[in-house]
């Protein structure tokens, strides 16, 4: 089995505009990517990066309905035709190379756990563009189209590669588009710490799962000003719990960089050490539970250079390396 990490960012991903001032720019990509590559030295022959893939219709029918995706790729193809940035909601939008983009996302997200559960690589990172985890089964919102986390957690149990999947998503934003995707389902635990009061207004403690997912899922609500101490407290805590409730085949991680300190969609407190320190923790966790195999996945973050410090943060601790210099 291989040691390395993957890093994965599909060509698409950075052509995805969301117009003049969006918090979503296509800054955000360059900026991580130019700090990872900035970092080359440390990284090498530890972090590879690996070839990116594009999600099938499909793969997508798995956790959207077919009107959702009819829908996505509607103004998808409007925004090509006009040359304009076209609008979903009031906050998503796309244009017209929105809809390689979120197919690549899906699609290179899959290619990350396939190669993790295969043993061609350790573990991964992917630097997915338009971000996931607000797309509800038959809604994009929140500058998410598809959702990328559970396309490659439902396609995990489609392949046989995994049967119980744990998804852990520490955005400063509650993961409603995950949460509902597997609110009744009790093979995949869905946990998520998160600021409250926030957007997109769900996520209370209560949100314990129905059904056959009664249970399956972990909602713990922070305030605005958690400190890190605090906070990496309550995230060791968090861990504790679902390891003494659920036994993970996979693990799969919401990586939102908006949970740090100076995010202007956040309120939390975290530097990039701490995010090096919870990937630790995970790894260390719930991942050494199913032979290490943990895939992270970009959601938010809207300081550029912030996120790219956060993401090298990250990679430094799936690689086994030491958090970065201040």
């Amino acid at each position: 089995m291989s040691s390395m990490t993957g890093f994965y960012l599909h060509t698409a991903s950075p052509l995805h505009d969301t117009g003049w001032g969006h918090p979503e720019h296509q800054g955000r990509l360059r900026a991580l990517a130019s700090t990872v590559g900035k970092d080359l030295l440390t990284l090498h022959g530890h972090v590879e990066q690996m070839p990116f893939g594009d999600a099938s219709r499909e793969d997508l029918e798995r956790v959207h309905s077919a009107t959702h995706i009819d829908r996505v790729r509607s103004v998808c193809e409007r925004a090509e035709a006009s040359g304009r940035v076209e609008s979903i909601d009031p906050d998503t939008k796309v244009s017209s190379a929105s809809w390689e983009a979120a197919l690549g996302s899906a699609g290179t997200s899959i290619e990350a756990v396939k190669a993790v559960a295969d043993g061609v690589i350790a573990n991964a990172f992917v630097a997915t563009r338009p971000p996931g985890h607000h797309a509800t089964p038959d809604r994009a919102m929140g500058f998410c189209l598809f959702n990328n986390i559970a396309v490659a957690a439902r396609w995990l149990q489609a392949s046989g590669r995994a049967d119980r999947v744990l998804i852990i998503d520490w955005d400063v934003h509650h993961g409603n588009g995950t949460q509902d995707a597997f609110y009744d389902d009790g093979s995949v635990f869905f946990v998520s710490l998160h600021q409250a009061p926030h957007y997109p207004g769900t996520g209370a403690a209560l949100e314990t799962g129905s059904g056959g997912g009664t249970g399956a899922t972990l909602n713990v609500p922070l305030p605005a000003g958690t400190s890190a101490a605090a906070y990496r407290d309550i995230f060791e805590e968090t861990l504790s719990s679902v390891s003494e409730r659920f036994d993970a085949d996979f693990v799969l991680v919401s990586a939102g960089f908006d949970c740090m300190a100076g995010d202007p969609l956040g309120g939390f407190l975290l530097e990039p050490d701490d995010l090096h320190w919870m990937t630790r923790r995970v790894m260390e966790g719930p991942a050494a539970r199913c032979d290490g195999r943990v895939v992270a996945m970009l959601e938010g973050g809207y300081d550029p250079k912030r996120l790219g410090m956060g993401t090298v943060g990250v990679i430094r601790a799936l690689a086994g390396l030491d958090r970065p210099e201040r």
